[in-house]
């Protein structure tokens, strides 16, 4: 798959998974497919429901000034932030260069990076380590502890990710989320959902007094094992951040497109 296909991919994924995602918080939610931009914005405190994406493969430096600024636009109607997610393999060679000094002309700030990742890795063997015990998500006490896991890792207050998470039925139905827990206690959690045809992984944390120790890749190859053998997929999908990116490859999956994640200068 070449790189604009693999980024093609991603952006679909994306769109496709945030959808339920935020219209399973809030059936009001603003969910548009715009020309060049789609929206998948909850309006709630769990930042990662309120997302911007640009849609457009081949991006010139022009149109992405454009975007951008539609896109940051956007991001100052809501009440609560979230991020515009962009796809660096979408954009022609000419904005890839302007990217810096087009984001800053529309008031963007760069947050965080990110990686598209993909891979024809499934089905994996059922994981086992140690340390650990899994369980699947299915009440509220257990999607509490999920939501918790990653609100600790991403260094959000406990408060925003219930408010993302907790009271769902798509998650504890519809969802293969997993806790991984040591001694009882949960110290790590991956999901995994069905989305056109693939297995898109979603929301893998690891509390961070428990780091570096491969609950966070156990749990993952959990929810992977789990949700191939109820679908019988064969392809998965995620998008990574710097701290989960190199435990992705030793699963199978394969890195593609750079990401950028963009907040709204304060």
């Amino acid at each position: 798959m070449t790189d604009l296909a693999a980024a093609v991919e991603s952006v679909a994924q994306l769109s496709t998974v945030w959808r339920a995602m935020v219209l399973d918080r809030d059936e009001d939610a603003d969910v548009r497919d715009l020309p060049g931009v789609a929206v998948r914005w909850a309006d709630c405190r769990f930042a990662f429901w309120n997302a911007v994406t640009l849609t457009e493969a081949g991006t010139g430096a022009a149109l992405l000034e454009k975007r951008l600024h539609e896109a940051a636009g956007i991001m100052r109607a809501k009440k609560q932030p979230g991020f515009l997610w962009l796809f660096e393999d979408l954009l022609a060679d000419d904005a890839r260069a302007a990217l810096a000094e087009a984001a800053e002309r529309a008031g963007l700030v760069h947050a965080f990076p990110g990686t598209g990742m993909a891979g024809d890795l499934l089905p994996v063997p059922e994981p086992h380590h140690a340390d650990l015990t899994f369980e699947r998500v299915t009440t509220d006490e257990q999607l509490t502890a999920y939501a918790d896991l990653n609100s600790r890792a991403y260094g959000f207050p406990l408060g925003d990710g219930r408010d993302g998470l907790v009271g769902s039925t798509l998650w504890k139905r519809d969802v293969y989320a997993y806790l991984a827990l040591r001694d009882g206690v949960p110290v790590a959690c991956a999901a995994t959902v069905e989305a056109q045809g693939r297995l898109f992984v979603v929301l893998v944390a690891t509390d961070p007094d428990h780091q570096r120790r491969g609950y966070g890749e156990a749990v993952t190859r959990k929810a992977l094992y789990e949700g191939g053998r109820a679908t019988g997929l064969t392809r998965a999908t995620l998008h990574a951040t710097v701290a989960g990116a190199p435990v992705y490859p030793r699963i199978g999956f394969e890195p593609n497109s750079p990401m950028h994640f963009y907040g709204l200068k304060s």
